[in-house]
């Protein structure tokens, strides 16, 4: 049985265990005759701690599978997958409004530097809290944790379970961003070219 191994930027629990949920649902899809293993290693994002807009929060999530796809070349590590995640803030003006909304993006590659982009959605971020992070420049890790009176809430529910009562984690924003980023690869035919132009 082959064994396939996905590297991921990170090696903070939510993040590790996302990926290992996301791989129970579309693993067999990927390669039914394999066998899936995860490393974390952790790699700079490149972009500050809390991005507060989509496109750094996407720059962040390529640039960790792009640092990863370096190591495995420079160490010629048998890595198949490589995964960057990142969450953070977008910041949006509709009707002359502010609205801040908190975001995970997960971006996959393969060796052959093939990547694409996967989001779980987006939760709208209370306008205190979004005072702390977006004008007073706290830390969104630092920032949940004084607002919900808790401490490593970043490691635990984040602050998806703080917003949504924990329908829906952190853990559970970022599996739901891998299954999107993975669909090119676990959905090949959908996504191939010829596929597109047949059915244009």
């Amino acid at each position: 049985m082959e064994i396939i191994t996905i590297a991921v930027g990170s090696t903070r629990r939510p993040k590790v265990n996302a990926v290992r949920e996301a791989l129970d649902l579309i693993g067999p899809s990927l390669d039914s005759t394999a066998r899936f293993e995860i490393t974390g290693v952790e790699v700079p994002s490149g972009v500050r701690q809390t991005p507060l807009l989509r496109e750094n929060i996407m720059q962040g999530a390529r640039q960790r599978a792009e640092a990863l796809l370096q190591i495995a070349r420079e160490k010629n590590n048998p890595w198949k997958y490589f995964v960057g995640l990142e969450g953070g803030l977008d910041v949006v003006h509709e009707n002359r409004t502010r609205q801040v909304f908190l975001e995970s993006w997960a971006y996959v590659s393969d060796s052959s530097g093939r990547g694409a982009f996967g989001q779980s959605g987006a939760v709208l971020v209370p306008e205190p809290l979004a005072i702390r992070v977006v004008d007073q420049g706290v830390e969104l890790s630092e920032a949940i944790d004084a607002f919900s009176g808790g401490q490593g809430i970043r490691d635990a529910q984040g602050a998806w379970g703080v917003l949504t009562r924990n329908l829906i984690t952190r853990q559970d924003a970022f599996r739901v961003a891998l299954i999107n980023a993975f669909a090119p690869f676990y959905n090949r035919e959908i996504y191939s070219s010829q596929a597109v132009k047949a059915r244009a």
